[in-house]
């Protein structure tokens, strides 16, 4: 089936997917359910830390005006550890055994570190030395009260969620993770466990559901369809109505059995060829508000236009912006075969410099893992080694 395409560039293309409304929802979560999301609303301390003056070490606690005149004699009235307190004033002369972490009397001045001390018999300890520091952390002198402490719009990782946890927060408010099917299509997928001649196994769903997964979506389903127009009409109708955004591979191309570039056409159709390889033939509509991103079949230019077109709609349904971030890299060996179309090709930018990762075929699988950046080669031009390109790093790579 013919159909009317009108290549737009890369930049045109993100733009179309930027004037794409969509609206973050917020929803309530447990802190302790609370890693990789993102949060909504700023976390102000509710209380300083420390909210008491707490040991930096094990030592013993003395008045300021016995801070001097060592090596001499002290008598022990009371060991303090973590969670219990000393409240009685102390005399000249008296100091308290105090534990690393444990709340130090509001008269105590200076905690003389252990190892600067000598245990005599009884409840008497010689102190041999004194220091510069007090050994004491004030109140409020890492946190103050009512401080942010962690921004809206963070991502909640292990670190973030123990802040929480610190403060006795028990529930934040956070972006809710995008709802996402991802459709794998082809007659071509095998059903069994051992492919039949001719056929192949479902490598693009795992990898989108990997990736869809890798940017905090919320994957409800991997799901595989023959090469049939009516059932796929009817598979994205429905996962359109539960989900916010469907990711497709396959099925975008020119041939008779490329279904999801005829579905396109029968909707809002934002665009359905890319003035890049690879990925030319990728498309993007609209299915009653939804979207739905078409990408190609094969390997590298479906992992490709993941990074470009789904994933900053991903990180949008969570108040974020991309995670991609474009920079400048020297080729670390050239490039000759020209294009009509810019080449973005899937790299590996090391010490070295920026490398080809694979062959560059758009239909390459087994060397994904391992890029971590794409660069560009302009159309209709050749490069060599050592000239700078535009690069666009893979986050967590």
């Amino acid at each position: 089936m013919y159909l009317k395409r009108t290549a737009i560039s890369l930049e045109e293309a993100k733009e179309k997917l930027a004037g794409i409304t969509v609206t973050p929802k917020v929803v309530r979560v447990k802190s302790v359910e609370a890693h990789g999301f993102v949060l909504a609303e700023d976390l102000r301390a509710p209380f300083p830390i420390p909210a008491f003056r707490r040991s930096g070490y094990d030592g013993y606690g003395i008045l300021a005006h016995d801070d001097e005149d060592f090596p001499r004699e002290f008598t022990m009235v009371d060991e303090v550890g973590a969670g219990s307190t000393h409240e009685s004033a102390l005399k000249s002369g008296e100091c308290v055994r105090i534990m690393t972490g444990a709340k130090v009397p509001d008269d105590v001045a200076k905690v003389i570190m252990l190892e600067d001390t000598e245990a005599l018999s009884g409840n008497r300890v010689r102190i041999l030395r004194t220091s510069a520091k007090s050994n004491i952390t004030e109140i409020g002198e890492e946190v103050a009260r009512d401080e942010r402490v962690i921004p809206a719009g963070t991502r909640l990782n292990a670190g973030a969620v123990s802040v929480l946890a610190a403060f006795g927060v028990s529930e934040v408010s956070v972006y809710k993770k995008p709802r996402v099917a991802v459709v794998a299509t082809g007659s071509e997928l095998a059903e069994n466990a051992r492919p039949e001649d001719g056929k192949i196994y479902n490598s693009n769903g795992p990898l989108l559901s990997g990736l869809a997964q890798e940017n905090d979506a919320d994957v409800t389903g991997v799901y595989e369809l023959t090469d049939d127009l009516e059932a796929t009409r009817e598979l994205l109708a429905r996962l359109t109505a539960e989900n916010d955004l469907v990711i497709t591979t396959g099925g975008v191309s020119v041939g008779d059995f490329d279904f999801l570039a005829v579905i396109a056409q029968e909707n809002d159709c934002l665009f359905n060829k890319l003035a890049m390889r690879p990925g030319s033939p990728t498309t993007a509509f609209l299915m009653k508000g939804k979207p739905v991103i078409a990408l190609s079949g094969n390997p590298s230019a479906c992992f490709t236009g993941f990074w470009f077109f789904a994933e900053p709609l991903i990180r949008r349904f969570q108040g974020q912006t991309t995670r991609i971030r474009p920079g400048r890299g020297i080729l670390r060996d050239g490039y000759t075969k020209k294009n009509e179309f810019d080449r973005y090709l899937n790299g590996v930018n090391g010490a070295d410099g920026v490398s080809l990762n694979g062959h560059g075929q758009s239909s390459e699988l087994s060397s994904l893992y391992q890029a971590n950046c794409f660069y560009r080669i302009p159309h209709d031009t050749a490069v060599t080694a050592g000239e700078e390109v535009a690069i666009w790093w893979i986050p967590e790579r």
